[in-house]
C-alpha cells in the first residue's frame, strides 16, 4: 500500500475552472458584500465551514460589466471536492441579482492553511 508520504502531489494540483451566468447587459451591479454573501453559501462538506470563513476565497473581482472573476483553492491538493466546489461558487454567484458572467478558476500557490481563517471560523474549529 502505497504511503501519503510517497504521493506526488503534483499530479493531484490540476485545473479546476467552473463557469455559470451571463451578461448583464446594463443592470446595477451588485454590492462586493453580496458577492461575499453568496461565497459564504458554499462549504467545504468535510469541515462544514464556508469557503469565504476559511479563508479559501483568494481573490474576489468585479468587472465594470458585472462579470465576476474568483480565485480560492481548496485544503487539500488531495481534496476530493476541488472540481466541484468552484463550480458551487460560480453558481451561488451567478444567481446573485447584478452578477453577470462568473468564472471561478483553483489556484494552488499560497497553499491554504489554517491560519487563513477568519475568527469565526477558528472558534468553529475549536468547538470540535
Amino acid at each position: 500500500m502505497e504511503e501519503i508520504n510517497d504521493i506526488d502531489l503534483e499530479n493531484y494540483k490540476k485545473d479546476y475552472i467552473a463557469k455559470a451566468g451571463k451578461p448583464l447587459n446594463g443592470r446595477p451591479l451588485a454590492k462586493r458584500d453580496d458577492l461575499i454573501e453568496a461565497l459564504k453559501t458554499v462549504s467545504d462538506p468535510e469541515i462544514t465551514i464556508n469557503i469565504w470563513d476559511m479563508g479559501l476565497v483568494y481573490k474576489l473581482e468585479q468587472k465594470e460589466n458585472g462579470d465576476v472573476y474568483v480565485e480560492m483553492t481548496v485544503t487539500s491538493p488531495m481534496c476530493p471536492v476541488a472540481e466541484v466546489m468552484p463550480t458551487q461558487a460560480a453558481e451561488a454567484l451567478a444567481q446573485t441579482e447584478g452578477v453577470g458572467q462568473v468564472e471561478v478558476k483553483i489556484v494552488w500557490e499560497p497553499a491554504w492553511d489554517i491560519s487563513m481563517m477568519n475568527d469565526d471560523a477558528k472558534a468553529m474549529i475549536e468547538m470540535f
